[in-house]
C-alpha cells in the first residue's frame, strides 16, 4: 500500500491487520520518511566507510586512538545529567518485544527492561510491526496476555523502566520502502517508537529511552545524536529529552568511547559492555590475523586481559565524563536440577562480582530467576545510600593501551568445542528464519551475538588452518563432516517431530554458505534475511 509523503512514496509490502494500522499511520510514516530521507544517505556513507577501515585492517592494520581526536580525549567536559529514573540501573533485564515477554519483563524484580527490537528478534513484518504494538500498550499500562490454559498476564502497580534496543546501522527493512528502496530498519524502530510514546512516556515522568547497538565509530554516534535533535526538534521538546545508552561492542568503537561520549553529550546517559557481540567483533576485525585467534568460546571470559582491559577503560571513560558503565549478560537461564543450579549461580554470581569490583554501575540478566544474585551482588558493592558507581573513577589504573585491548587470548582450539559451536549456530539459525529470536539452548538463552561468535570462530579455523586438540587441521571438509555428524545430534536432542517440522536443512545450508565463504560475511542476519517471510 503506497502513501505520499513529502519525502516521496512510502510503500508498505508487509499484510496490514487493524492493529498495524494504528501503528502505521499516515502521520507516523511521514516522521519516518523524514528521518529516512534526512539521515539515510549519511548512513549508507558510514557503512561505506566500515567497509574502507575493514579492507585497512585485513591488510594488516590494527585499530587504534585516533590522533585527530586526542584533544576530546584530553578535554574537561561531562555529559548532561542523567534523569532520575536513570542513574539506579543495577539490574536490567532484556529480551524480545513479543506481548507475553514485556509485561513478564516489565514485572520483574529489576530497574530496567531493555525491549529488544535487534538481537533478541527475528525481524519478521510481524515480529517488527507487533512489537510496535506491544510497547503502545505497555507504555499505556493496557498491555494484558491471555495463554491458552487462560492465565492472563498483566502489569503489575511498579514497573521496571523502559528502554527501546532498535535495530543498528547495518539491517534494512525489506517490508516497508521509501522511493522504491528499503529503508533503514534502525530508523523505522526508533522512529515509531518515538513518534508513538515519546510524550505519553513525558507525561509519566519518564523518557523516549534507548539502547543504540553495534556502533563502530564516533561518526555513527553523531548521526544519531543528529536524529535525535532533530526528533526533539521536530516535536517541540526540549534538548536533552531523548536519552540512550549506547553498547560498545565492536572492536572499533573501545577506541572511539570518549569521542562517543562527546558527540552525544547531549543525550548519553551510559555505555555497555555488549561482551558478546565485543568477541564476535574481536574476531571479524582482526580475522586475517593470524596471532589473534581466539581459542573455544568457552575459555573466552572476562578474564582474559583483552576483555578485562575494555571493561576497565570503559568504566575509567564513563565516570570520568558523568556517564554510568554498564556491565554485560549473564545468559543461564534456571533449570530444576537443584545441583546443577547451584554451579551455573556460582557462576553468575563470580561474573557479577568481577563487574561489580570494577566499578559498574549495573548488569544484564537474561532471566528473572537470576535477579537475586546479581541484586544481592550490586546492593553490596554500590552500598547504603548510593544509586550507582560514578565515584569509582579507577584513577590509579595504569593508561590502558591498544596492546592491552588486542591483547591474544591463550587456550585450546577443540574438538568439543566446534562441534557445539556447529550445533548452537545452527539450532539459533533455524530458530531465527522461524522467527524466534532469543532462544534457550543448553541451558543459556543464546541471541545472534552468541551465534556469531560461533559460527566466525569456526570460519576463522579454516581459514588459518588451526589444529585442533585431537590433531586435526580445521578445514572446509572436516566441518562439513561434523555438521553432518552434529545435525544428527541434534535431531535427537529434539526429536524427530520437531526436527522434521523444523527449518534445519535451511539453517544448515545457511550455516554451510557463511562458514566456508572465502571472505567473512559481516552479518549472519544479513545472510539469513531474506529467508524470512
Amino acid at each position: 500500500m503506497p502513501y505520499k509523503t513529502r519525502n516521496g512514496e512510502v510503500a508498505i509490502l508487509g499484510p496490514l491487520t487493524p492493529a498495524y494500522q494504528e501503528i502505521l499511520t499516515e502521520d507516523a510514516l511521514e516522521f519516518v520518511a523524514e528521518l529516512v530521507a534526512r539521515f539515510g544517505p549519511e548512513r549508507n556513507r558510514l557503512l561505506e566507510r566500515r567497509r574502507e577501515r575493514q579492507k585497512a585492517f585485513d591488510s594488516g592494520a590494527l585499530p587504534d586512538f585516533l590522533p585527530e581526536t586526542e584533544a576530546i580525549r584530553n578535554g574537561d567536559w561531562k555529559v548532561a545529567p542523567i534523569p532520575a529514573d536513570l542513574q539506579d540501573r543495577r539490574v536490567e533485564i532484556t529480551g524480545p518485544v513479543d506481548r507475553k515477554m514485556v509485561i513478564n519483563a516489565l514485572n520483574a524484580p529489576v530497574k530496567c527492561f531493555m525491549a529488544c527490537f535487534e538481537d533478541a528478534l527475528s525481524p519478521t513484518w510481524d515480529n517488527v510491526i507487533q512489537g510496535q504494538v506491544n510497547m503502545r500498550d505497555a507504555v499505556e499500562g493496557s498491555i494484558s496476555f491471555a495463554n491458552p490454559d487462560g492465565k492472563v498476564y498483566q502489569l503489575a502497580d511498579k514497573t521496571a523502566v523502559l528502554i527501546a534496543r532498535p535495530r543498528g546501522w547495518h539491517l534494512p527493512e525489506k517490508h516497508i520502502t521509501l522511493n522504491g528502496q528499503p529503508i533503514p530498519g534502525a530508523l523505522l524502530d526508533y522512529g515509531l517508537y518515538f513518534f508513538h510514546n515519546a510524550r505519553k512516556l513525558i507525561a509519566k515522568g519518564t523518557g523516549p529511552y534507548y539502547y543504540l547497538p553495534k556502533m563502530e565509530s564516533h561518526l555513527e554516534a553523531r548521526l544519531w545524536a543528529q536524529a535525535m535533535d532533530y526528533s526533539e526538534d521536530r516535536f517541540d521538546l526540549p534538548r536533552g529529552t531523548i536519552k540512550a545508552t549506547v553498547l560498545i561492542e565492536t572492536l572499533p568503537a573501545v577506541f572511539e568511547m570518549d569521542e562517543i561520549l562527546y558527540e552525544m553529550r547531549d543525550h548519553i546517559v551510559a555505555l555497555n559492555c555488549g561482551r558478546w557481540d565485543y568477541i564476535f567483533s574481536y574476531i571479524k576485525t582482526l580475522k586475517n590475523h593470524s596471532d589473534r585467534v581466539l581459542p573455544d568460546r568457552g575459555v573466552v571470559s572476562m578474564d582474559k586481559p583483552f576483555l578485562d582491559a575494555y571493561s576497565r577503560l570503559l568504566i575509567k571513560t564513563c565516570h570520568k565524563r558523568g556517564a554510568l558503565a554498564m556491565g554485560g549478560m549473564a545468559a543461564f537461564i534456571p533449570v530444576k536440577d537443584p545441583g546443577q543450579n547451584e554451579i551455573a549461580l556460582a557462576k553468575v554470581r563470580a561474573d557479577k562480582e568481577r563487574e561489580a569490583r570494577n566499578g559498574h554501575d549495573g548488569t544484564w540478566i537474561a532471566h528473572p530467576g537470576l535477579a537475586g544474585v546479581a541484586t544481592e551482588v550490586f546492593n553490596q558493592y554500590i552500598g547504603p545510600g548510593r544509586l550507582n558507581q560514578l565515584h569509582v573513577l579507577r584513577e590509579a589504573d595504569a593508561s590502558i593501551t591498544a596492546r592491552d585491548l588486542l591483547e591474544p587470548s591463550e587456550g585450546p582450539a577443540t574438538e568439543v568445542g566446534m562441534r557445539a559451536n556447529i550445533r548452537v549456530a545452527v539450532q539459533y539459525i533455524e530458530a531465527w528464519i522461524s522467527g524466534r529470536g532469543a532462544v534457550p539452548i543448553y541451558n543459556l538463552m543464546e541471541d545472534a551475538a552468541t551465534a556469531e561468535i560461533s559460527r566466525t570462530q569456526i570460519w576463522q579455523w579454516i581459514r588459518h588452518g588451526i589444529r585442533l586438540d585431537n590433531g586435526e587441521a580445521v578445514t572446509a571438509e572436516l566441518f562439513r563432516r561434523m555438521l553432518a555428524e552434529e545435525l544428527e545430534v541434534v535431531r535427537k536432542e529434539v526429536g524427530d517431530d520437531a526436527y522434521g517440522q523444523g527449518r534445519f536443512g535451511d539453517a544448515a545450508q545457511i550455516m554451510d554458505r557463511i562458514t566456508t565463504a572465502d571472505e567473512c560475511v559481516d552479518f549472519l542476519t544479513l545472510a539469513a534475511y531474506d529467508h524470512l517471510p
